[in-house]
């Protein structure tokens, strides 16, 4: 067993002390860790330092940064690649840029959703908005309406609503641009990463506005999937409602 430093890395007498120095010595590592990939010390699709050399820098057993990186990875902060070492996760990898969206396909596809930006405007936040997004009065927010479509047939109406502040110079051209997913575009240009995401959902009746882009007819039942997404320190910055027809779809959820 490696010997316990004779400053913890969570020592209130240390430059990078954060948090109670009574919880296991793993977890002060995981912390400091994602407070360096919060700060952008490593930025998504970076490799992290080894194990021996993040030993060396927090003064504890590789052991020690081993399990702090496991749990870190299997939190989708970081990925492991065989051989190459351990990098700073990334919505514009494959494997998980569609982590959050959990619509699936009857029939198994490979063709992505095609995407339509319908509105991208700024504009005070509303009151349900700013409580979701803990924004103050008469702060800005930035309002996104989309359309997903699966060979031609709508499928996802998106309502997105994000910090104004966060996002500033996100226009509907520059989405429209994009080809990557929208999460990558946020943490690339904007800096702001998507962690983790709570979602509500319920059965609804699709109104005349949802109908008409959606190509159903008033009334028909849609599943809404009400999400608020959080960056770093549980930082609430994207608001979004979807209505998913699921005709021809499903929403997927893997408990574990």
């Amino acid at each position: 067993m490696a010997q316990q430093p004779s400053q913890s890395p969570m020592d209130p007498a240390s430059p990078d002390a954060a948090g109670p120095a009574f919880s296991p010595l793993y977890q002060q590592i995981k912390a400091l860790i994602t407070r360096s990939l919060q700060g952008g010390e490593w930025r998504p699709g970076e490799a992290i330092p080894s194990e021996v050399e993040l030993a060396a820098r927090y003064r504890v057993s590789q052991g020690t940064v081993r399990k702090a990186i496991d749990e870190l990875a299997a939190e989708n902060l970081l990925v492991r690649r065989q051989g190459k070492g351990t990098f700073v996760a990334t919505h514009a990898e494959e494997r998980v840029q569609y982590r959050f969206l959990r619509l699936t396909p009857d029939e198994p596809a490979t063709v992505p959703f095609e995407r339509r930006v319908i509105d991208c405007r700024r504009l005070r936040a509303p009151a349900e908005v700013a409580r979701a997004l803990e924004l103050k009065s008469g702060d800005t927010a930035l309002q996104i309406r989309r359309l997903l479509s699966a060979k031609g047939v709508p499928v996802v109406l998106d309502d997105i609503w994000l910090n104004g502040q966060l996002f500033k110079g996100l226009t509907a051209e520059r989405l429209g641009e994009y080809r990557g997913p929208m999460y990558a575009l946020f943490e690339t240009e904007f800096g702001v990463r998507m962690i983790r995401a709570d979602e509500k959902l319920r059965a609804v009746a699709a109104d005349e506005f949802s109908a008409g882009l959606l190509s159903v007819a008033p009334g028909y039942p849609l599943l809404s999937v009400e999400r608020l997404s959080l960056t770093y320190g549980d930082r609430p910055v994207e608001f979004r409602r979807g209505l998913y027809n699921t005709a021809t779809h499903y929403y997927r959820n893997e408990v574990q």
